[in-house]
């Protein structure tokens, strides 16, 4: 390879951060001298990840934890020296609550994804009706799917399980990954093994009672510190904004552009080899031999507005949420709090779509004496509260707060509010989309090979995922500059 490797990320979220930082690292193991420049649209990195540190409060106003058995995210906490910060969640705060007609339902023990594998415990339980329970169980001797291809997460659960369990169980669930409808969210892009446990057990309890699709122990899957291998999920002590913060200092050399967005890219040819133009919403001009991106799917649409399939990429859904976070004194606050929070199924027609007690739930989280909890607004189908002022939010959380966790009397207002909006923040994998997304890669490996994209809007929005779709897609531009000879 030539002394003249320039490799160009756009997007300072998780992906873009990731990527840079493997870009850099593959090439220094290699002695290889690159030059990285990182673009990011908004004012500093991180993406989502934004931790508020306050008054020993520990707070997040994006995404608030990470599936300790994900490897590609322990591997990057490992490699930038992070385990030691790495906190659990409280043992004591296992359980879950639905909300069922104003009253907060515990989940029963055994629901893996929303599917029921012990029999007794669901039966027993108060979230579904008699009747929504026998249909349920009737997973157990239906036939299994003989079509091939796509369908969407509320057809193969109301075809399995029923609309009930649909519509009380999974959809509230799984609201809290996507913020979407089930009734247009890809299995095959979201729970492919929903469909591979049909095909082998036909039954999704029997499939699921045999280990199929389980999720295996965090302990078992990757190795971690003894202090929290056995914890599900994983944050770190002074919130997530710890990775950000390692990432930034590995990447101190890397030249980093802030409040500008790539706007347009130009194929050139350099001594016969394929080069890159991009220029930025300011006008900036950055020459790249490879470009990897890491924007929203509508950017992409703007970027290549003359590719079919980017067009047709840049029409996918994307939701906007809001948290509200809520700080009170503890002695002042009369509910027991004993779990980790609620969600509340959309039938219900509530303000709020779930509240974590954060408090509980992780034990880093608030100073002692106080309480924090975490509320969130908006879904697809859901969006009024754009139109709220924060004030008006902060009212209708209160409200729905008091009244579902019984404390209509409650008149105690709290230490602190904190409003964030994420607008347009929630890529929906409409059914199809692995497919469009096959099209779009196929067109930028044609037209302008050397510039990859890749990020939420692709291959899975939590932060593992995007960890991991930056380390693929930097291995990609390094074996691409490697056989074009750069």
């Amino acid at each position: 390879m030539s002394e003249g490797k320039r490799v160009l990320v756009a997007g300072g979220g998780i992906t873009g951060l990731s990527a840079a930082y493997y870009l850099k690292k593959w090439f220094a193991e290699r002695g290889e001298p690159v030059q990285i420049t990182l673009v990011e649209k908004e004012a500093s990195f991180g993406g989502k990840i934004a931790t508020l540190r306050r008054n020993g409060f520990i707070m997040e106003r994006g995404p608030d934890s990470f599936l300790a058995r994900k490897k590609p995210i322990i591997d990057l906490t490992r490699n930038l020296g992070l385990e030691p910060d790495l906190v659990p969640t409280r043992p004591e705060a296992k359980k879950t609550y639905i909300l069922r007609s104003r009253k907060l339902v515990p989940m029963p023990p055994g629901l893996v994804l929303g599917i029921p594998t012990r029999l007794i415990p669901f039966a027993k339980s108060g979230l579904l009706s008699p009747l929504g329970k026998a249909r349920a169980a009737m997973d157990l001797i239906l036939p299994g799917r003989k079509e091939e291809g796509d369908e969407s997460i509320g057809r193969f659960i109301e075809r399995r399980l029923g609309k009930e369990m649909l519509d009380r169980v999974v959809q509230p669930l799984l609201a809290g990954i996507y913020a979407g409808d089930c009734h247009t969210l890809s299995i095959q892009a979201t729970f492919p093994q929903f469909h591979e446990i049909e095909k082998k057990h036909r039954s999704m309890m029997l499939g699921i009672m045999q280990g199929a699709g389980r999720a295996p122990a965090a302990s078992t899957s990757v190795e971690l510190p003894e202090s929290v291998k056995h914890s599900m999920f994983l944050s770190y002590r002074k919130g997530l904004y710890t990775l950000v913060e390692a990432l930034l200092e590995r990447l101190g050399d890397v030249e980093k552009v802030t409040g500008e967005e790539i706007v347009d890219i130009a194929r050139q040819q350099t001594d016969g080899k394929t080069a890159y133009r991009a220029v930025t919403s300011n006008g900036r001009e950055f020459a790249a031999d490879a470009i990897i991106l890491a924007l929203p799917a509508y950017a992409l649409a703007s970027v290549f507005p003359h590719l079919p399939a980017a067009r047709a990429f840049g029409s996918m859904p994307y939701v906007s949420v809001a948290n509200v976070l809520l700080g009170f004194e503890r002695k002042h606050f009369p509910h027991s709090l004993d779990g980790s929070g609620f969600v509340v199924p959309p039938c219900e027609r509530r303000f709020i779509t779930a509240c974590t007690w954060t408090s509980s739930k992780w034990g880093h989280t608030a100073p002692a004496g106080h309480v924090l909890l975490r509320c969130y607004v908006g879904r697809m189908g859901e969006e009024d509260w754009m139109q709220l002022s924060d004030e008006q939010i902060v009212e209708g959380v209160m409200r729905d707060v008091t009244d579902m966790m019984g404390m209509k009397d409650f008149r105690v207002q709290p230490v602190f509010v904190e409003v964030t909006r994420h607008l347009r923040s929630m890529p929906q994998y409409e059914v199809g989309h692995i497919e469009r997304v096959a099209r779009l890669n196929d067109e930028l490996a044609d037209a302008y090979p050397g510039v990859f994209a890749t990020g939420s809007a692709f291959h899975g929005i939590g932060l593992p995922d995007c960890i991991r779709q930056g380390k693929e897609t930097a291995e990609q531009a390094v074996g691409y500059l490697q056989n074009r000879g750069y």
